[in-house]
């Protein structure tokens, strides 16, 4: 049997074993394969991180309305007017008029209605007080001295209603309405933001007191000060 050399041994070994190439096909086929698991996996991230969003800024909105629920209800709910005839409980209407019952609230914290005069007194009509002497827009009512046709009425505008009126004034100018009996004209001028539970008979008292002809008490009567309450 002949030996074969060690040389020839080598140079087999060397044709048998020698390096696979791989196939350029292959690599990218494997590269395109990971590249479209990475975007499976960044569509799945910003799916799920839109929808994070979406129940934070959801969860967001909700608290805001509870704060703002929360302080609604916190707010005082009744006002008594301290007047030169007595005490006046009034219910502020904080669902109805929340602007007006907020704008009075911020008045009476800064005293603005600390004696506060009751400028113009029309008995079976109103009660008008106020900074300023003018009319708050009830001129043409006034000057005929006499209510007009009593027509189907709101509720909010019966007896011992509290509201100011709808004219855009500055805090000088925020006068207060007690209306004495049903006004259905006023449904177009008075913002009603609160009524008398207490104390009409001080409201009738300060009715009665003698005006001359312009319906201007001849004897000062007012308001001394507020006390805002929670609840009575």
């Amino acid at each position: 049997m002949a030996r074969i050399k060690p040389q020839a041994l080598l140079i087999q070994s060397k044709k048998k074993k020698g390096p696979s190439g791989i196939n350029a096909t292959t690599i990218l086929f494997c590269n395109l394969i990971v590249l479209l698991i990475l975007l499976s996996l960044i569509a799945i991230y910003r799916n799920r991180s839109q929808r994070s969003t979406t129940n934070f800024f959801m969860l967001l909105v909700q608290h805001v309305d509870e704060v703002v629920d929360l302080k609604k209800y916190d707010l005082p709910g009744y006002a008594v007017l301290n007047t030169s005839k007595g005490y006046i409980t009034v219910e502020l209407f904080k669902d109805g008029s929340p602007e007006t019952v907020d704008k009075f609230l911020d008045l009476c914290q800064k005293e603005h209605f600390k004696g506060m005069p009751f400028h113009h007194v029309i008995k079976n009509y109103v009660i008008l007080g106020g900074h300023s002497q003018g009319l708050g827009g009830i001129e043409d009512w006034t000057s005929k001295g006499k209510l007009r046709s009593r027509l189907t009425t709101s509720p909010k505008h019966e007896a011992f209603m509290l509201g100011t009126t709808k004219v855009k004034e500055d805090s000088k100018e925020f006068q207060l309405f007690i209306t004495t009996a049903p006004i259905p004209d006023l449904n177009d001028k008075i913002l009603v933001f609160g009524r008398v539970i207490k104390g009409e008979d001080v409201v009738q008292d300060i009715e009665e007191v003698d005006t001359d002809e312009h319906y201007r008490p001849k004897y000062p009567v007012g308001i001394i000060g507020v006390t805002l309450q929670q609840e009575i």
